[in-house]
């Protein structure tokens, strides 16, 4: 599972790089508040598509809504997909073939079974950069007749590194797999399915921090702090 994470970096930072890597030439939304430290279930979030032969940016919400479902609150058991069943679970083989995203992080929390109880992890990439996580959206007309965007992380089984942390773990993708996943002239579930594997543990690295994680409204540096 992969239910809260992290995009450490500033406004302007953010638009250089969506600039040098998907030639996006966009602000971004000075309501993303940038940079985040917890982000959650149920919140906007910063995501790419491709349309065409273009890269977009934009915010959708995180929790996926089909768009035949009869309630939208259905996005808040949606949060995560897993990569095994997408091509034949009803909420997302359209999506699947139809409408892929990218999700940008720099990092995500795992909460770590002790004889404590649970200790959060934030876990990134040795190199500290930004990475993006496979992820399904949805379009979804509401009653009132407007548009609900929403998404999904796509999650896999762990690594050996992710092993003693957790389960399952969230799709990370290499730039060539994104090229893959983003295209939307590519619908072959058995191409689109090589790209849904768990990342190099040799390139991950995690450490410990504070509870206050747990509760959504924190939102601080304090919770990407290491402790002992």
């Amino acid at each position: 599972m992969c239910g809260r994470y992290t995009l450490d970096i500033s406004e302007d930072k953010l638009t250089t790089y969506l600039k040098t890597y998907y030639e996006i030439e966009q602000e971004i939304d000075h309501r993303f508040n940038l940079p985040r430290y917890n982000i959650a279930p149920g919140q906007r979030i910063i995501t790419i598509l491709k349309d065409g032969d273009k890269f977009r940016s934009g915010p959708l919400k995180w929790g996926f809504v089909p768009f035949w479902a009869k309630d939208e609150k259905i996005g808040y058991k949606m949060i995560n997909a897993k990569s095994e069943t997408l091509a034949s679970k009803p909420s997302f083989k359209h999506a699947f073939k139809n409408k892929r995203c990218i999700i940008l992080a720099d990092s995500f929390y795992e909460w770590k079974k002790d004889k404590n109880g649970k200790t959060p992890m934030r876990i990134s990439l040795k190199n500290r950069k930004l990475f993006s996580f496979a992820g399904l959206w949805s379009s979804y007309q509401k009653e009132d007749g407007t548009n609900l965007y929403t998404c999904t992380i796509i999650t896999t089984e762990p690594n050996e590194f992710m092993e003693s942390i957790h389960n399952r773990m969230p799709v990370i993708l290499t730039k060539e797999q994104e090229k893959i996943w983003l295209d939307p002239y590519i619908n072959d579930e058995e191409k689109l399915n090589t790209v849904l594997r768990p990342y190099n543990s040799n390139e991950m690295t995690a450490y410990p921090v504070s509870t206050i994680v747990n509760n959504a409204r924190n939102e601080t540096v304090e919770c990407i702090k290491p402790i002992n």
